[in-house]
């Protein structure tokens, strides 16, 4: 699968009150003029639909197609019958996907939640499950994530790791005004540099792979600090969640240091 590389794009900003098939839309069709049955938007949409729905291919994409009934298929702007199979398998493959990607992403970027005023926007590395071959290892991607909406996705190089492609992938999206989070691996000085000169908040893990920050905020007086406990129950169990927050020692990396403990009790 492509990475996502809208900074090399030119896709005109969403607004919220834009249909899924508007954005579409701005997608080129690489089909000829000459024989297309249905708009690409419309293909898009309803392909898009049967995997949300657990089609894991085009003959599954296809059969979803034939089994929705007409209104469905209109309402995703397919007004001449359901496309099959073999139309949607060779359209998306000569689709340009890192278009395709962004304009679902800028899409998607308009219906996040918003929590307290500010988006959370969570960057997690995933390695696709079946996407090995024989010759070729599985892609490995990092992703932009806010609440189950994928805002952007980089591939790792094959030579590389996350870390730089995290960053990467920070150019890509609007960060602006929004708190990131990502894990243990990216608490890097870098990192944290670019998430703020895009405007941004973050929140990093500290373990003890990064020594000396994480000596800096073992020595901190947390015993002295007030802790904020909530509890919550629900799906078979008892959730309790402490948190304690103090300034950091150092202005360098981080201006406020969490500390969360989590204790789930099943029952």
């Amino acid at each position: 699968m492509p990475s996502s590389h809208p900074g090399e794009l030119i896709v005109e900003p969403l607004s919220r009150q834009d249909h899924l098939l508007q954005a579409l839309a701005r997608v080129t069709d690489p089909r000829k003029p000459r024989g297309r049955r249905h708009r690409l938007a419309a293909l898009i949409a309803v392909a898009v639909c049967a995997t949300l729905a657990g089609a894991k291919g085009f003959t599954a994409i296809g059969q979803w197609a034939a089994e929705s009934t007409t209104h469905t298929l209109t309402t995703l702007g397919m007004v001449r019958g359901a496309a099959d199979e073999a139309t949607f398998r060779r359209t998306f493959a000569r689709l340009d996907a890192d278009l395709l990607d962004h304009v679902l992403g800028a899409w998607a970027a308009t219906r996040v939640a918003v929590i307290n005023g500010l988006r959370v926007i969570s960057l997690d590395g995933k390695t696709l499950r079946g996407a090995r071959t024989n010759t070729e290892r599985a892609p490995h991607l990092v992703a932009a994530l806010c609440g189950t909406t994928t805002l952007g996705q980089v591939a790792v190089d094959a030579k590389s790791n996350e870390i730089p492609a995290v960053r990467d992938l920070l150019g890509f999206i609007d960060i602006n005004g929004a708190v990131v989070t990502v894990d243990a691996m990216h608490t890097q000085t870098d990192t944290a540099t670019t998430i703020q000169e895009l405007g941004g908040h973050y929140v990093f893990t500290v373990k003890d792979n990064n020594k000396h920050l994480y000596a800096q905020l073992k020595n901190l007086p947390w015993k002295h600090v007030p802790a904020h406990t909530t509890r919550d129950t629900g799906h078979g169990r008892r959730e309790t969640r402490t948190i304690k927050t103090a300034h950091s020692p150092s202005k360098k990396v981080i201006p406020l240091w969490i500390a969360p403990v989590v204790q789930i009790v099943l029952f």
